[in-house]
């Protein structure tokens, strides 16, 4: 009988804390169930940028009432600890959320800000391509312009000068007396006198016939000499006879540079004299810029 009840004692100890437990965690547990209830239903209903607003950053209040065993329950079970550690799970978590939507936040704006950075570097190099390529525009066009005053200088000096004819080359030709068949050396000197002028311009060539004798027998006979020159010159040099001046002198007294007397002819000689003036190097000039721009 005394163990009886010495069992139902023990018995009644033990479970005495229990239902004390049970009887004072009920009015924690049922505001722990509806605070966590009120957490889901307002986490299902707002979106991600809402629950990030309800961080306050307050700290967590703890319960009012403890429970019988104060601040720590030797006895508390599982589901206990869980309800009590649910709140501050669920701080953890919007936190979370909270610095995953900064970091995505501050990732967005780096992000634009350094495709903000590449554009605007590469409208620079855009611009500074621009203007070295007006330099050079504007470096040719002044070429240009230096180019077209030298020729227009040039074009100004050749055509005040066009009729300014000077000799550059002077043949003379002997024949024997009555005689105006061209000799085979006199022949060699007119090619060597007439190949350098094939395509030039501005030249012209000046063939004087002198002869011995009076009158106008030499005249004609000079003449003749002169007009075999010529004749040569425009059937096998095909110089344009336009560009061909010829006259007969006879026995006209010709004027020497050493000498300062005029002394007459004796014999019969052509004098043909290479003429040129300024136009063949305008040529020249404007053919130059030309290769260099190609």
């Amino acid at each position: 009988m005394k163990n009886r009840v010495l069992t139902a004692l023990l018995i009644a100890a033990l479970g005495l804390p229990a239902f004390a437990q049970t009887t004072s965690a009920t009015p924690d547990q049922t505001q722990g169930q509806t605070q966590t209830q009120n957490q889901a239903s307002s986490a299902t209903s707002q979106p991600a940028a809402v629950t990030t607003d309800s961080a306050t950053g307050k700290p967590l209040q703890p319960p009012a009432r403890e429970g019988f065993w104060g601040h720590l329950n030797p006895f508390a079970r599982k589901k206990y600890v869980q309800r009590q550690t649910g709140p501050i799970r669920d701080r953890l978590n919007e936190l979370d959320e909270l610095t995953a939507a900064n970091s995505k936040m501050i990732k967005d704006v780096d992000t634009r800000a350094q495709q903000g950075i590449q554009l605007a570097s590469e409208k620079a190099s855009e611009a500074d391509q621009h203007a070295i390529d007006a330099g050079n525009k504007a470096q040719a066009a002044q070429q240009t312009a230096t180019q077209a005053n030298t020729r227009l200088s040039t074009v100004e000096q050749v055509v005040g000068n066009i009729d300014q004819y000077k000799a550059t080359n002077q043949t003379e030709i002997r024949f024997r007396p009555g005689q105006s068949v061209l000799s085979q050396n006199a022949k060699a000197a007119l090619d060597e006198l007439a190949t350098p002028l094939n395509g030039q311009r501005g030249y012209i060539i000046e063939v004087q016939g002198f002869s011995s004798g009076r009158g106008q027998a030499a005249i004609a006979v000079s003449k003749k000499m002169a007009e075999s020159v010529v004749r040569y010159l425009v059937e096998n040099r095909e110089i344009p006879l336009y560009r061909i001046y010829v006259v007969g002198m006879g026995n006209a007294p010709v004027n020497t540079d050493d000498e300062k007397t005029a002394k007459r002819t004796t014999g019969g000689r052509v004098e043909i004299s290479l003429l040129k003036n300024d136009l063949e190097q305008l040529s020249a000039s404007s053919n130059a810029p030309a290769a260099s721009q190609q």
